[in-house]
């Protein structure tokens, strides 16, 4: 989709409702449902994090930023997800979180950054935090410049593939809670996106879909 026709539709995706346990269930394994509803994860105490979900125009395109995360001694090695991270005491809120946190991942100065909206907040049990994802666009093209030390690459995915349907397979993992399971995902380019992150993908997906009325 060329982003100055994704703009026009901007306004109304920062009124749609969100979705919430309806479209993080689309991409959420059945057994993490189960696990979720059977605890509660306040009384865990989570950590807090944010997280952006960035569109931007490419070559006049719509695109979703997604990172490649380095191999390193933790839960969430090697994995694709958004660019973000744990709250510090110096941020004001949130979404100051999200976009500090894009800035020292990817290089993408708050200044050039507009956040839309906050999406539903999603709880991931391995590393006991509590992420809110927040929507973002830029109106420019942008030069993405990884942190080395946190990302492995920059994953620019195309509005128009995120939105069709056949870019969501099913794929067997191991996860924390369950060994050999099958869960839903979806494919940017040679790279499974799963869990938390598919999670999200999922609610602005649906909130993108509502409002342009794919």
């Amino acid at each position: 989709m060329l982003f100055q026709d994704f703009i026009k539709y901007v306004p109304k995706i920062e009124k749609e409702k969100l979705l919430e346990t309806e479209a993080h269930a689309k991409m959420a394994p059945l057994e993490r449902i189960s696990f979720l509803k059977e605890m509660d994860y306040l009384e865990k105490e989570p950590r807090e994090a944010a997280v952006l979900m960035l569109l931007y125009p490419k070559a006049s395109q719509t695109h979703l930023a997604l990172i490649v995360r380095n191999t390193y001694p933790g839960v969430h090695s090697s994995q694709i997800g958004f660019p973000g991270g744990k709250v510090e005491v110096e941020d004001r809120d949130l979404a100051e979180t999200a976009l500090r946190e894009t800035h020292e991942e990817v290089g993408i100065p708050p200044n050039k950054i507009q956040i839309i909206k906050p999406f539903s907040k999603v709880y991931i049990p391995p590393s006991n935090f509590l992420v809110s994802p927040f929507m973002g666009i830029s109106h420019e093209e942008l030069s993405f410049v990884p942190d080395l030390d946190e990302v492995k690459s920059v994953l620019e995915f195309p509005l128009a593939l995120f939105l069709d349907e056949k870019t969501i397979t099913k794929v067997k993992m191991t996860t924390s809670y369950a060994t050999d399971i099958e869960v839903p995902a979806f494919m940017v380019e040679k790279y499974v996106v799963w869990g938390a992150t598919a999670m999200m993908m999922s609610e602005l997906k649906e909130s993108i879909k509502n409002s342009i009325q794919f």
